[in-house]
């Protein structure tokens, strides 16, 4: 029932932006480098780019605030670096007002257009500067405060902001530099954002009038394919995992296509992010330990055991090796998992309860 309701709430809210009929026909049976390049051509054929300072008006209907504080703000801005999603925001722009400007001495001051993937490595250059995909509106205070800075897991802060959002030394694996780290809620939008930064200038990958790749804060790779080092790949992927596509990115994906003509593919598909990029490394060499437990049933109520009657395994799933896993599915030749869902990640050391249901296997 759950996806049903998913799917009219869909209908109701995106009727003038859906994706088109057979927008991605072109994708279909590719993976891994291949489905990213289609992927590419398709986001990039029919882009109708805008200017920098409409992004100011897209953002009154693209980030306007339904989702939160029971739908009583759709009169100002979403700010995902001061947003609260379980309780008061400490501050609010209204939309309409003059609240976006370009100086700020503290949070709550203004706010301004945040660069997901910073406009100093493409030297503010166009057509990436006006792109709204990577573009969204921010704290100007905060927005300054992460500058060019990878995200990622903050290990030593430095500073802490309004809603939690935070700055420090990375405890990512891979790298150890200054990150910045936005709160869980919205930790898979900025992945799907930069993933999406990396289809659709993939070409730019080594392109000389940007900045040069090498900068401690890019995180970029010097690769077409991968396109990013592969902390970061790590990163973006369990991060995408962790927070799956909400009705706001689905909602925006939409107002940005009605804007400019193109479309976030790892909104409208999230799969194809591990259909890219998990044969990169980013699997890693974990190792599954299950520990079964049967339970027999007499499915007749015969009292003998006879054709028919089953065995019902609950079971716990262990990651014992030291890297995330990713899209783990269970299979076997001798009976049935129901309902059998896919896992999307299982971090190291972390143990799952029956994550692909029980377990049946019919005598």
């Amino acid at each position: 029932m759950k996806n049903i309701v998913f799917f009219i709430l869909f209908i109701s809210f995106t009727a003038l932006g859906q994706i088109p009929t057979g927008y991605y026909n072109t994708a279909n049976g590719l993976t891994g480098y291949s489905l990213k390049t289609e992927l590419k051509n398709i986001i990039t054929n029919g882009y109708n780019g805008q200017t920098y300072n409409d992004l100011i008006t897209l953002y009154n209907t693209s980030d306007n605030d339904e989702y939160y504080d029971n739908g009583t703000q759709t009169n100002t801005i979403l700010d995902m670096y001061s947003e609260n999603p379980a309780g008061a925001d400490p501050y609010n722009y209204v939309i309409g007002s003059s609240s976006n400007c370009g100086n700020y001495n503290s949070e709550a001051d203004c706010y301004n257009r945040e660069h997901v993937f910073p406009q100093g490595f493409f030297n503010q250059q166009e057509p990436m500067r006006s792109d709204a995909h990577h573009v969204i509106p921010s704290d100007g205070f905060v927005n300054g405060g992460r500058s060019n800075l990878p995200f990622g897991a903050v290990g030593s802060v430095q500073t802490t902001y309004m809603n939690g959002s935070k700055r420090g030394t990375s405890s990512t694996p891979g790298y150890s530099g200054q990150v910045f780290e936005p709160i869980d809620e919205f930790k898979g939008d900025i992945a799907r954002m930069l993933l999406y930064f990396a289809t659709r200038y993939e070409d730019n990958y080594n392109d000389n009038s940007w900045e040069d790749f090498n900068d401690a804060n890019d995180p970029r790779d010097g690769s077409q394919n991968q396109w990013y080092e592969q902390w970061y790949v790590n990163l973006l992927l369990s991060w995408h995992a962790q927070d799956p596509v909400s009705q706001k990115e689905i909602d925006r994906n939409n107002d940005v296509y009605v804007h400019q003509n193109n479309r976030n593919p790892y909104i409208d598909n999230p799969q194809y992010v591990t259909m890219i990029w998990s044969g990169t490394g980013s699997t890693g060499n974990g190792t599954l330990f299950p520990t079964p437990s049967g339970m027999y049933v007499d499915t007749n109520s015969n009292t003998i055991v006879d054709a028919g009657d089953e065995i019902q395994y609950t079971y716990t799933v262990a990651n014992i090796g030291s890297t995330t896993l990713y899209n783990l599915r269970a299979t076997s030749p001798l009976g049935t998992f129901n309902p059998g869902n896919q896992v999307t990640s299982l971090a190291a050391g972390q143990t799952l309860n029956n994550p692909f249901g029980t377990f049946t296997y019919v005598l």
